[in-house]
């Protein structure tokens, strides 16, 4: 059966340092979490691709310009837009998925099927969950969840 622990909240504690509790997901709790995901997502695609834009300018910046100036002052931006991106992955996984894959759009919830920690598999652009991998296969493993699967929840 898919898991049978009841939905814990990600809820801030702060004597973990900033970490959220973990917790496994039904199918039901991942689709209902999965808008507020999908908004977390997004934000840290626009972060990757604007890491990605910066690398960009700063290798046209290297190969066309001989100032220290520039070059320093676009370095900079690039540091700080790396921050921002990975404080983006860091909210994204405080809400409990784990990122396989921000370019390829890929994330995963933890749950439980039977007695089996298996992941329950999303990809961008998809409005719900409908695929499940065990723990050591990944994108090309995975299996969709029948509605007739007695394991569902």
């Amino acid at each position: 059966m898919w898991n049978d622990v009841r939905f814990t909240p990600k809820i801030f504690n702060p004597c973990s340092c900033g970490l959220f509790m973990f917790s496994l997901f039904t199918t039901n709790e991942a689709n209902d979490a999965l808008p507020g995901v999908i908004k977390k997502f997004e934000y840290a695609l626009a972060k990757s691709n604007e890491v990605k834009k910066i690398e960009q300018e700063l290798q046209i910046s290297m190969s066309t310009t001989n100032s220290f100036e520039s070059y320093v002052t676009i370095k900079q931006r690039l540091n700080s837009a790396l921050t921002k991106f990975y404080e983006s992955v860091e909210l994204l996984e405080n809400t409990g998925v784990v990122v396989k894959s921000i370019d390829q759009g890929l994330l995963d919830f933890p749950s439980k099927r039977f007695e089996e920690e298996v992941w329950l598999c999303w990809k961008y652009g998809e409005t719900e969950i409908k695929f499940w991998h065990e723990k050591d296969s990944g994108f090309m493993g995975r299996k969709p969840i029948e509605v007739s699967d007695e394991s569902l929840v």
